[in-house]
């Protein structure tokens, strides 16, 4: 037996031999650093399924999957700080910053390891770096259309990376019109858009660095969910970027032995609402999987 799937069983011994107190089910908000986050769970179960969106995206867009998935075993949502029911946490928001946050989020709601990590975009950015910095805590891993590092590092598609910096310079623009109001829902927004922009830059410096840093993933199961519809956005290297934005998908999934690699043809980047089947079948697989069967 592989020496990450004997450190997985023995969590799961350990696990069963306490029973499943501990964890609480609903919606908590729960202290990391200066700041508390939100956390909704259902289900019980193991291993445990921890779901990370997109940049701008709101953990809401899961709960049908969340219900799905409940019926099996345990699976958690949450709202990165600045969005949702989350408060405003400190900047630069990178990656790095966001895995200490989540996993001290897992740890003070008790939610019991080991964890699936799934994660969209942005979110599959975050996860590959937390799978990396706490590796004895992950049985698996599901990744839906991960940006593309080698972009992100300014290697290639310099035209669209200027795209990106417009968007952020745009969302952070938006932060500091509404901080001049004296309306609290503003305020709220402000500290949103502060969050987005701080993110989006953080993409194309420190997440990029860190995700990039990452050789392998050894022997993680590993799903990388790619799309296949050309996004008109990006211009006239539209349909050349989309194939490259899959060939650089598949290559994530070769950084584990146990890498598994699939593309949804007639899917958009946000294949968790497009291809909800696939993304469900992927994440079961795993569970059943992680418990043998």
């Amino acid at each position: 037996m592989p020496g990450r799937a004997m450190a997985v069983l023995a969590v799961i011994l350990v696990f069963l031999s306490c029973g499943e107190g501990g964890s609480q089910l609903g919606d908590q908000m729960i202290t990391v650093g200066a700041h508390r986050l939100h956390i909704h769970s259902e289900g019980l179960g193991i291993p445990a399924v921890v779901i990370d969106v997109g940049i701008g995206s709101s953990s809401e867009e899961w709960q049908p999957l969340q219900k799905q998935l409940a019926e099996i075993t345990h699976v958690c949502t949450y709202d990165r700080a600045g969005y949702g029911s989350s408060e405003f946490g400190s900047l630069p928001r990178h990656s790095g910053t966001v895995t200490d946050e989540l996993h001290a989020l897992l740890q003070g709601a008790s939610v019991p390891g080991p964890y699936i990590l799934v994660g969209h975009s942005l979110g599959a950015l975050n996860l590959q770096v937390y799978a990396a910095r706490y590796p004895d805590e992950i049985a698996g891993m599901v990744l839906l259309d991960p940006p593309p590092l080698s972009w992100m590092l300014g290697e290639s598609y310099p035209g669209l990376r200027q795209m990106a910096n417009q968007m952020t310079n745009e969302w952070q623009a938006q932060a500091d019109r509404l901080a001049d109001s004296s309306d609290p829902r503003a305020l709220a927004e402000t500290a949103f858009y502060r969050t987005i922009a701080s993110e989006h830059r953080e993409m194309f410096g420190e997440s990029a660095t860190l995700a990039a840093a990452i050789d392998t993933f050894g022997d993680l199961p590993l799903t990388v969910i790619a799309s296949g519809v050309t996004n008109p956005m990006f211009g006239a290297v539209a349909e050349e970027y989309q194939q490259y934005w899959v060939q650089q998908s598949r290559a994530v999934a070769g950084k584990s032995t146990r890498g598994r690699f699939i593309l949804v043809e007639e899917s958009s980047h946000h294949l968790h609402r497009d291809a909800p089947a696939v993304v469900l079948e992927a994440i079961v697989a795993l569970v059943r999987n992680v418990r043998g069967r």
